[in-house]
């Protein structure tokens, strides 16, 4: 049924009522004021942040944690450049997203105008779909088409330009239904298939990750991994796809994996991938798995045909949602697991023992014991705390020692971006604030973003945020003391006093020094964000020599030195 005459920008705020919008992110600019307008008198919570990439990387979390697109407003030039890290990121984590981006007028266009860019160009290589709306009646075709291509088959970003006059331009026009995402199912013939491969096996591993992952879908995998007693590992930053106290949940297989784990993976004889891209990060830099042709034997299922066979030939490639690949595994009729039932213990055991304190640790002599501050936090908190963290070495200490619990209980970049972990914890708390939501955030990471504490704080998000000072970018460090030792250039810091801004900005903060201090910050700090629905930051002030759980940048510095020697 066609409406009254109404702006582009009510439109356009209409459709995203009508695709069940609740919450958007983004930074005001006089380029969509009558979306602003409209938003005014909407239902939809426009969350004002302080930075486009902060926009965007909350709209990015949103999309992880809900599964449906978040949304992201950003003016142009400027806005639109600013927000590219948290399309990028969206892309490689395959999130659903949408960002929106204020436009110059038409009768301005391809003059250069004041901030003007090509956004189809900007973004061509970085989003799944990329458009301009230059006509306001046909604002909900294209809005009813970008939440269709951001949420079917493989999950990612799409970017709409929204010209100024287009926006204020009057139209009579029908509101469309609401999006329907599709997603590709296993035919019986490849369930048949794999039930074979997998009867066939000796060491079996089944490995999760990738996006489109339900609750419903996470308990079918569950019951086909108990059903037929494998091993599960799950992919880089996707450890929460089963709970890590589950006696199936074997370990994560990214940066820094257990060496044992890998061993299993070159080792099995049936791969069976549900969901990842196998890309370089879960290899191991393509290293687990042989290119093209693996040694294993392959199952791959994800659900974006163009990724299977891309890098790797499986044996047996399935398009298919998690959702609807897990139901019909869940039904498969269990095979004979006798000749591997042993390892699931026994890759159990090897998890354990990879999550015992480290050496570098065990003698007492660091003032701060991180091993035991994860530990701490451990015991403290509820199962189902959301976990969020950026990139750095300092990030080792959640995904190797945390045990994740529910499904989205990790929020994490797979695209290595820094500066993730603020907004990603702000954005989670807001949307879920009965959860609670602890970041882990380095020292860089943290002075990339930080100012979203003041989003947090606006909003009422009563995030726990863990800042690990130790004055470098360290993982550049490690790998400058690898590749060039004693040449400390361009890796230093000078930081803030973080408790201090953390106060400054309305919230708790207090630092940290040694493991016994902080379990009684941690408590003071639940205690703050219970009690005033604000955040609270613990500054963790250690030696910056404890680059990584298994080695000091003095041993790093000394074996470089010996093989450049040598």
């Amino acid at each position: 049924m066609t409406h009254p005459s109404r702006s582009g920008g009510q439109i356009l705020v209409d459709a995203l009522q009508v695709h069940g919008v609740d919450t958007a992110f983004g930074v005001p600019g006089e380029s969509y004021l009558d979306v602003l307008d409209a938003l005014h008198d909407s239902d939809i919570r426009f969350v004002i942040n302080r930075q486009e990439g902060g926009a965007a990387f909350m709209a990015e979390a949103y999309g992880k944690l809900t599964g449906k697109p978040g949304i992201c407003f950003v003016t142009r030039g400027p806005g639109a450049t600013n927000a590219s890290i948290g399309v990028h990121t969206a892309y490689q984590d395959s999130t659903p997203m949408i960002l929106f981006i204020g436009q110059v007028g038409t009768d301005f266009m391809d003059r250069e105008a004041f901030q003007e860019i090509d956004y189809r160009r900007m973004y061509g290589q970085m989003a799944k779909w990329v458009a301009q709306i230059d006509r306001a009646e046909r604002i909900p075709e294209y809005m009813a088409r970008a939440f269709q291509v951001a949420t079917s088959g493989r999950p990612g970003p799409v970017v709409l330009a929204l010209p100024e006059d287009m926006l204020v331009a009057r139209a009579e026009v029908a509101d469309t239904r609401r999006y329907q995402p599709t997603q590709g199912a296993p035919s019986a013939a490849q369930i048949e298939q794999l039930r074979t491969m997998l009867a066939q096996a000796k060491k079996p591993l089944l490995l999760l990750g990738g996006g489109t992952w339900t609750d419903a879908a996470c308990a079918d995998v569950q019951q086909f991994a108990e059903a037929n007693a494998l091993p599960v590992a799950c992919a880089f930053r996707f450890q929460d796809l089963l709970d890590n106290e589950h006696p199936h949940y074997v370990g994560d297989v990214g940066i820094g994996i257990n060496p044992k784990l890998a061993t299993r993976v070159k080792e099995a004889d049936v791969l069976i991938a549900f969901g990842p891209r196998l890309g370089e990060m879960t290899t191991s830099g393509y290293s687990l798995l042989q290119s093209p042709v693996p040694r294993q034997r392959l199952v791959h299922i994800h659900p974006d045909p163009e990724e299977l066979g891309s890098v790797y030939q499986a044996e047996l490639m399935i398009a298919s949602g998690a959702p609807q690949a897990a139901a019909m595994l869940a039904a498969m009729e269990p095979v004979d697991a006798s000749a591997w039932r042993h390892t699931v213990e026994e890759a159990k055991a090897e998890l354990r023992a990879w999550q015992e304190q480290p050496p570098i640790f065990k003698d007492g002599t660091a003032p701060l014991d991180l091993w035991q501050m994860v530990q701490d936090l451990q015991a403290a908190l509820p199962r189902d705390t959301i976990i969020t963290n950026g990139a750095g070495n300092y990030a080792t200490w959640a995904h190797r020692f945390w045990r994740y619990g529910a499904m989205r209980t990790q929020l994490a970049p797979t695209s290595g971006a820094m500066g993730y972990a603020v907004p990603a914890g702000v954005a989670a708390k807001i949307v879920r604030p009965e959860r609670t939501v602890v970041t882990f955030a380095g020292d860089g990471e943290f002075m990339m973003t930080g100012q979203e504490l003041a989003t947090a704080v606006q909003y009422g998000a009563g995030v726990i945020f863990l800042v690990f000072n130790n004055g470098m970018f360290g993982t550049i460090r490690m790998h400058q003391e690898r590749e060039y030792p004693g040449r400390v250039s361009g890796t230093q810091l000078h930081n803030p006093d973080f408790a201090a801004l953390a106060k400054a900005y309305g919230g708790h903060g207090e630092a940290v020094e040694t493991t016994a201090g902080f379990g009684p910050a941690l408590e003071r700090a639940i205690e703050f964000t219970r009690t005033h629905k604000l955040p609270a930051l613990i500054e963790l002030r250690y030696d910056g020599n404890l680059i990584t759980p298994g080695a000091t940048l003095d041993t790093i510095r000394r074996n470089a030195q010996v093989a450049k020697a040598g």
